[in-house]
Formats: C-alpha cells, structure tokens, sequence
C-alpha cells in the first residue's frame, strides 16, 4: 500500500475467499463482516450465527405442524448462505427427516427471484406448506407469489424470512408482517467499525471475533400447516 489506508472491511466473504490471505500477507489491519468457513489463516470478524437463526427458524415451522418446507437462500458461494442452509437441514435432521432437493432453491437475492421460484415449488403437485427465505425482498416476492395463486400467506403457506433491520425496508409496524430472524446489519457494521479501530490502535494482538445471535420475531405470515384438503 502508498500508506494512506490504516485498515479495511471486508463484506460478502465467500468460499474459497482469497482476500483473507491477501490480507493477512500485505499486513494492513481488516476485519471481515461476516466469515469464510474454509479459511485456514486466523483473522478478525463480526458475524451473525446464520447456522442457529435458520435452525431455530426451522423449527419453529416444524412445531407448527409444517414438513414440507422450501428454502428460498442466498447464493450457496456466499458463506451465510451456507451456514444458513445447514442449520435448515440441521433442524430437519434433528426430527428425522431431510430436506427435499426439489424444495431448495439459491441465487442472487431479488423480488423477482423470490416470486419465480415460490410460484415454481407451489405450482407442483406436492408443494411446501411453508417457506424460509433469506431476505425481506426475497419474502416480497414469496408472498406475491402466494397472492397469485388465490393463497393466503400465514393460512395456506407460512413464511419466515431473514430481517437485516434495515431502515428503509421495514417489517411491518406494531405487528410485524413476517415472522423473521432479525439481526440488525447496522449494527454489526458498527462493531466491525470499532473492531478494526481497536485493531490499528493495538497492532500484533491477537485477531478478534464477535457472534451475534439473531432475534426470532413473530409476526402475520405463519400458522399452522393446513390439514388435508375434505
């Protein structure tokens, strides 16, 4: 480096993440939001426990009766998907069952993605009872979806989506309108922040890391799994 960065933040970490090591050679003080499961090398993070939202998530849907269940994900390259899936099968497994190919589905995070893949599980002739989904713009489009098809979210297809608390797309108002995993991304952009703050003031320490544990909030889209069709 020319001298004039004192430390950086690294987003979005991946499988396979080569900026870790990068980092780690260049010797600049980072801290990744988020985390790389492959990474042999230590390094400083702040990270939501992904595994334990979407396991806690899950079985919630599986208390209220539901057993097909669609996962709706993040892309599988993006190391928050992937702990988030493992907590889904983990739940599942956890009850004796496993996590059918044909309801899971993972990409680029959007609307419309949401939409597609919701309207494609529920047009099938088994279709999910229920759905947990990665982000509140995802969950928009799931609900959509259900709408389209003459359904209605909370009675006929529960939802549970991942909340980042975001300012600008809120959950409803005093009664959520999804029930969600809700840890503020705000937050965890601040701890990141004084993170790497502490790390340029004391440098050689040890690396640093911080889980946070995200809130499971009830709100209008789920209910108990419809019963059979008289």
């Amino acid at each position: 480096t020319k001298g004039n960065v004192d430390g950086i933040i690294v987003h979005g970490p991946r499988m396979h993440d080569s900026r870790i090591s990068l980092l780690n050679d260049i010797g600049i003080p980072y801290v990744v939001h988020g985390r790389a499961s492959d990474a042999r090398e230590p390094y400083s993070w702040v990270d939501v426990n992904n595994m334990h939202a979407f396991e806690r998530a899950t079985h919630f849907l599986l208390d209220l009766g539901h057993r097909r269940i669609g996962l709706i994900n993040g892309q599988e390259s993006m190391d928050f998907a992937i702990r988030r899936r493992a907590g889904f099968e983990a739940a599942l497994g956890a009850r004796g069952l496993v996590a059918e190919p044909r309801w899971l589905r993972s990409g680029e995070m959007s609307e419309t993605f949401g939409h597609d893949m919701a309207r494609e599980m529920l047009a099938a002739p088994t279709a999910p009872t229920a759905f947990l989904v990665s982000s509140m713009i995802v969950a928009i489009g799931v609900r959509r979806a259900i709408e389209e098809l003459g359904l209605r979210m909370g009675r006929d297809v529960s939802v549970i989506t991942h909340d980042d608390v975001l300012s600008y797309f809120r959950n409803g108002a005093e009664v959520p309108l999804f029930t969600a995993t809700r840890s503020s991304v705000r937050e965890a952009g601040r701890l990141s922040a004084e993170m790497l703050l502490e790390l340029i003031a004391t440098p050689g320490g040890p690396p640093r890391t911080r889980l946070l544990e995200a809130e499971l909030t009830v709100g209008q889209s789920t209910g108990p799994a419809p019963g059979p069709a008289p």
